[in-house]
């Protein structure tokens, strides 16, 4: 039997009821799209200025900034919940990685317990892609305190990127999966081998000038030593 009406005019009203019920069902699709859209771009703005905050040891603000970072990417989920082909079409997943590359740059360089993919509620691709850019905020770090002369501080550092660097490498998974994770990856390893040829270099260089130092200062007091033994009172 056949579900198509009898005459032409029958048609065309199916047609135009189909067409109506897909107008409204775009048109509701369309206006959470609209509204999610800028709350995603301020989490992302939000996250950036967490980043800049704690690089200038201003916890206070990097903490604000990245709690509104996490408001605006949650409401933008909220917008998009009943629509998850638009949810999971990249702008959200971007903005989610920022929040997570903020949060963990900020528990990295202040040395407290990482955040999990539930206690920022981003989802795990998100989270890892997160996890490897902040070992580009790390390396940031590490050359702010390699011009201080914190080696030491430094040295720590490094032992984080790589820590972070041997996990992501283990996760292996297609990138549809993983939202392009290889890639990030790829560019961690690179910024890891970078920054360890750079601190190697300046740590040997400290150590040239700080026995350069104690030899300056070894010959400075045996000069003394020898003007006073020449010159008795």
């Amino acid at each position: 039997m056949s579900l198509l009406p009898s005459g032409t005019d029958g048609l065309a009203a199916q047609i135009d009821q189909i067409a109506a019920e897909v107008r409204r069902r775009f048109a509701a699709k369309h206006s959470a799209r609209e509204q999610a859209l800028p709350l995603a771009r301020e989490a992302i703005r939000h996250s950036a200025n967490a980043i800049r905050a704690i690089h200038r040891g201003d916890k206070a603000v990097a903490t604000d900034q990245l709690a509104q970072a996490q408001r605006k990417v949650q409401s933008a989920c909220d917008a998009l919940r009943a629509h998850p082909d638009v949810l999971f079409a990249g702008f959200i997943h971007d903005a989610q990685k920022e929040v997570a590359e903020a949060s963990l740059t900020i528990a990295l360089i202040t040395r407290q317990p990482l955040p999990s993919p539930e206690d920022l509620n981003v989802e795990d691709a998100a989270y890892l892609n997160g996890l490897g850019e902040a070992v580009g905020e790390l390396r940031r770090n590490l050359l702010d305190r390699l011009r201080d002369g914190d080696i030491t501080g430094c040295e720590r550092l490094l032992t984080v990127m790589d820590d972070l660097y041997a996990v992501l490498v283990t996760i292996d998974y297609p990138d549809a999966i993983t939202g392009g994770l290889r890639r990030t990856t790829d560019v961690t390893r690179g910024i890891l081998e970078k920054t360890r040829g750079d601190l190697t270099v300046a740590a040997r260089q400290y150590q040239l000038e700080r026995r350069m130092a104690e030899y300056q200062a070894a010959v400075a007091s045996t000069g003394a030593s020898a003007a006073d033994a020449s010159h008795p009172a």
